[in-house]
């Protein structure tokens, strides 16, 4: 009987999908994340693993595993697995895409309206030092109608930003490798714009393009520079797009208006000097946070490994 290793806590369908196909799941169920010297042990006899984006798999476990079929990424980020390694064993790699799609675009607009709004900023107020009463000038905000924002990456997360924001009477421009097809722009009411384009002219920029190495630090002093003094920047995708310390440096000097950030450079890690501002909202990690997405993201690894054992091809592989 075929061996699957959970190296977190999965929702239960993941678990019930797979012990009804008649696989053995040994699943980790400590405190944290799981642990190098943990996973090693049970990789040794692992014929799958599901592991989540937060767990390192490098080419030293992959070649400590013998028996290793597939490895299923809890995630639509794969980042965390030396894929190029695993391809040398001939072993997939797969992630979940798609599903997290909604969850996460809902989680960006709630960032940009917490942001503009002070949402965050006004609940920390509450907690401590209270208010005087409602007041002409105080604690203003702004509104999102008629302000610009610029979405970097216009792929499904982006488009799913796109049409919410619309709803908020937003003028979208955004900008990727290549612009979309004619028929996308007039649904989504978006304009292709060159990235300085972008910078200058929006009042939120936020990310939504994949890490690779031509987006890390994609966001750095100069392009920061080129932002709107009233501008605010907006990250679920992934930490290391934006070069944090510039960032911090630029919010401490009023340079923008102010960020939100659910992503990490150094993640779980979070600069100290980004706690102490106020006109920054930080939240740990919860684009897809959601019952829904979370389930979606289970069946699609569970299914993943059925498929493999049964000789199948699996979905969303990223190292074909």
């Amino acid at each position: 009987m075929a061996n699957v290793y959970l190296s977190a806590q999965f929702p239960d369908k993941a678990q019930q999908m797979l012990t009804e196909a008649g696989l053995t799941v040994n699943s980790y169920d400590g405190k944290g994340l799981v642990d190098r010297e943990t996973l090693a042990k049970n990789l040794e006899t692992a014929d799958y693993l599901i592991t989540s984006l937060s767990t390192m798999v490098d080419a030293d476990l992959i070649q400590a595993a013998p028996k290793l079929k597939l490895i299923a990424n809890y995630g639509a980020g794969f980042n965390n697995i030396d894929v190029q390694a695993a391809k040398q064993r001939h072993i997939p790699v797969t992630n979940t895409p798609v599903v997290s799609t909604i969850s996460t675009a809902e989680l960006t607009v709630a960032l940009i309206l917490s942001t503009l709004r002070r949402v965050a900023e006004g609940d920390r107020l509450m907690r401590t030092t209270g208010f005087s009463g409602w007041a002409p000038r105080f604690f203003l905000g702004h509104e999102l109608n008629q302000k610009t924002v610029g979405i970097i990456g216009m792929g499904g997360i982006g488009q799913a930003v796109a049409t919410r924001l619309n709803a908020f009477g937003m003028h979208i421009i955004y900008t990727q490798r290549h612009p979309l097809a004619n028929d996308q722009e007039l649904a989504l009411n978006a304009t292709y714009v060159t990235m300085p384009e972008l910078l200058s002219q929006s009042d939120v920029v936020t990310i939504h393009a994949p890490l690779t190495d031509n987006t890390h630090h994609l966001i750095d002093a100069t392009a920061i520079s080129q932002m709107k003094p009233s501008a605010v920047l907006i990250n679920a995708a992934r930490g290391p797009i934006i070069d944090e310390a510039a960032l911090l440096k630029a919010l401490q000097q009023h340079q923008i208006a102010g960020a939100a950030l659910d992503v990490y450079e150094n993640e779980p890690k979070v600069a100290e000097g980004y706690k102490a501002l106020d006109n920054v909202t930080l939240t740990p990690h919860i684009g897809n946070a959601t019952v829904e997405a979370r389930d979606a993201m289970a069946t699609i690894v569970a299914e993943n490994v059925i498929a493999v054992e049964h000789g199948e091809q699996p979905k969303h592989i990223v190292n074909a």
